[in-house]
């Protein structure tokens, strides 16, 4: 692994002396500019457009190139994606996945990805994907653990496993040699893949912005030997991004973490993890309904709180950025429709105030020449359904919005018919394409 870091920052060397090809976006200091111009984004998570941009029946071409006119109608042009899903399906994953079985790839779903890249292209959008995931819903690295050990895959939904099962079945993937060779097995294949509809080779794609290592990473969650487990963690960051610039120098690498919130509440351990120097730019994350800070069912007494920790949260993360030098996105976050209700006809009161105040703050403070360079909304729902009114939840064949199969669909998706919500988003939208006119 020394070798193939060594080369790695060999192959980084050499590339920095040559001129920046056109079109990628790249970084400098705590900016990212595209063809010599400063870069700024508001954008959305579009996990599933690889599930939509499939051929036949099983996807949904029309919608997929409506939906991605819609969003550049609103100025929201940078979408986080799906690069990879793992294995046969257990509750609450997505199906089908990209890689059903360790090696086998499921051709159909790739070609999808390749027509959601060559759409994306043709309306000049840029592209963050994520490339494994902590969580359950796309298989992720508990699915990895368990091709390599034999054993049962942790469903969180399965009581003899619960949550902090699939907790430390994913935390155990960072030191499983076994299962980082299956996974940088299929990053090769991806990286080095031809798109099918427009003939470009993905690590030449100036349509990508950045590969992730994948969606919420998180350390191993044991307070026992903790200090072990956090090395582990930025090592793991560290040797992956490497791998990842040796095989391709273009494009910008990131974690896909979500903060202190997704680093054990550690600083030191955040800070660590994003300081590699193959790692481009910062990622956090921020979720009030998950973290207890705001309850849709008592919003006149949880509504503020929740602003406020919010709003700091932001700017603690800014700072963090600042201090490593780097850009900084908020990629994910996304808060219940009024009464904690799924349907895209109940209102969205409390969503509009929070997506105002964290749409202007982050304005601001990138007017004010800030590390915040961009953020990614939880997520386009555009013109999906849930299939089941009672109780929301997902199943295959069903529409995809943007809640992943194992919530409820609709609790945090931003549909087509959410006219008070688009103006918000369009307006900050445009705000944020106004910076990119600073020099």
């Amino acid at each position: 692994m020394k070798r193939l870091i060594l080369f790695a920052l060999l192959t980084v060397a050499a590339w920095t002396l040559q001129a920046q090809p056109a079109g990628f976006v790249q970084v400098k200091g705590t900016r990212f500019y595209r063809d010599n111009k400063p870069y700024y984004f508001l954008g959305t998570n579009l996990w599933y457009g690889c599930m939509l941009g499939q051929d036949g029946e099983v996807g949904d071409r029309p919608r997929l190139i409506r939906e991605l006119d819609h969003l550049k109608k609103l100025g929201i042009d940078n979408l986080r994606i799906m690069g990879a899903s793992e294995g046969l399906g257990y509750s609450g994953q997505i199906q089908p996945a990209i890689q059903p079985q360790p090696g086998v790839l499921d051709e159909s779903l790739l070609v999808g990805l390749d027509f959601l890249l060559a759409e994306m292209a043709r309306r000049d959008m840029q592209a963050v994907v994520f490339l494994n995931n902590y969580w359950e819903w796309s298989g992720g690295m508990s699915q990895y653990m368990s091709w390599v050990t034999g054993e049962q895959y942790p469903s969180p939904m399965d009581p003899q496993f619960g949550y902090w099962g699939l907790m430390k079945t994913s935390g155990r993937f960072y030191n499983s040699e076994p299962a980082n060779a299956l996974f940088r097995d299929y990053l090769k294949r991806l990286i080095n893949r031809r798109n099918s509809v427009n003939g470009r080779l993905y690590r030449e794609d100036p349509t990508i912005m950045a590969w992730q290592l994948a969606n919420e990473p998180r350390p191993y969650p044991e307070d026992v030997d903790r200090p072990r487990h956090l090395k582990a963690f930025a090592v793991w960051i560290d040797e992956t991004a490497a791998f990842i610039k040796s095989l391709d120098p273009h494009h910008l690498v990131s974690t896909g973490n979500e903060g202190l919130k997704g680093s054990l509440e550690s600083e030191s351990c955040y800070l660590e993890s994003h300081a590699s120097p193959h790692i481009d730019y910062v990622t956090f994350h921020l979720w009030v309904l998950n973290w207890s800070w705001f309850d849709p069912l008592q919003p006149e007494k949880t509504w503020h709180g929740a602003r406020e920790k919010a709003l700091a949260y932001v700017h603690q993360h800014i700072a963090y950025a600042e201090q490593l030098g780097k850009p900084t996105t908020l990629e994910e976050f996304g808060i219940p429709r009024d009464g904690h209700a799924y349907s895209p006809s109940a209102k969205t009161y409390c969503r509009d105030l929070y997506y105002e105040a964290l749409f202007a703050a982050m304005y601001e403070s990138a007017k004010g020449g800030s590390a915040l360079a961009g953020s990614n909304f939880w997520g386009w729902g555009g013109e999906g359904a849930a299939a089941d009114t009672e109780t929301f939840t997902w199943k295959k064949g069903d529409d995809y919005t943007g809640d992943p199969p194992q919530e409820p669909q609709g609790r945090n998706s931003v549909f087509s018919s959410d006219r008070s919500t688009l103006k918000i988003l369009q307006t900050y939208a445009g705000k944020m394409k106004s910076l990119q006119k600073r020099k």
